[in-house]
């Protein structure tokens, strides 16, 4: 709705709430136009929401990714995983978390050198790779009895 549509609606509450207060309470001549302008300037401010606080980090987000460790922009501590922190701390999940400090979607939730030891544990024991040798290592059976 436009600003001139509801200049006449706003006047009309503004009378009827300082006709209701002043019939209730004694407010003196000289209070009457201040009480007037409070609940006109009040009621034009409900419906405009208040500007977003601006958040700020516990460090920059540049120096939150260290080799070791992630710093959390909630709170400054210093993790290797920061995906379970998130969710038991704040109950957030990775996506609120880049959201709410405007990270890209490649932020990482695990500090690099932990994320690469991992990765050479997985590949040390096999993980992700196929079982091509095993296949050739077993005998086919023949239904010959």
């Amino acid at each position: 709705m436009s600003e001139t549509a509801e200049k006449p609606e706003l006047l009309r509450l503004t009378a009827h709430i300082v006709q209701s207060y002043v019939g209730n309470n004694s407010v003196g001549k000289n209070e009457l136009p201040a009480l007037i302008t409070s609940v006109f300037e009040t009621l034009s401010g409900t419906g405009v929401e208040p500007e977003p606080e601006r958040l700020k980090p516990a460090v920059s987000i540049k120096r939150s990714i260290q080799p070791d460790y992630i710093v959390c922009l909630e709170d400054g501590k210093k993790l290797k995983m920061l995906k379970r922190h998130l969710s038991t701390a704040y109950g957030m999940t990775p996506e609120d978390y880049r959201e709410r400090w405007n990270l890209p979607a490649d932020y990482p939730m695990v500090a690099p050198n932990y994320a690469k030891r991992r990765s050479n544990l997985a590949k040390e024991i096999g993980l992700g790779q196929s079982n091509k040798r095993t296949r050739k290592a077993k005998p086919k059976v023949s239904s010959k009895r």
